[in-house]
């Protein structure tokens, strides 16, 4: 993403918000929830309130993983906060 397009997507709506998660594909998704996750306290409570929201479909879980990380920190999580400090195996 261009710094152009971060300036648009933090004036989404939320169903405008919610589309463009859509738009992401399977693997973009999978990244930013384990961006998210990996800062979020280790513990059942954490992941369990994304399970309530999700009724075992891995893209609404990787969705509501991705939506409380933009609310707590502003923007996702390969951009803003601690997540854009993790670094994926694969990545180094």
């Amino acid at each position: 993403m261009t710094d152009e397009m971060d300036d648009e997507l933090w004036e989404l709506t939320f169903s405008e918000f919610d589309e463009y998660l859509g738009t992401l594909k399977t693997r973009e998704l999978q990244r930013e929830a384990a961006r998210a996750i990996s800062t979020m306290p280790a513990d059942n409570n954490s992941i369990h309130k994304f399970n309530k929201e999700a009724h075992h479909n891995s893209h609404i879980w990787y969705k509501a993983v991705i939506k409380h990380y933009v609310f707590e920190h502003g923007g996702m999580p390969s951009e803003i906060g601690p997540g854009k400090d993790v670094k994926f195996v694969l990545d180094v």
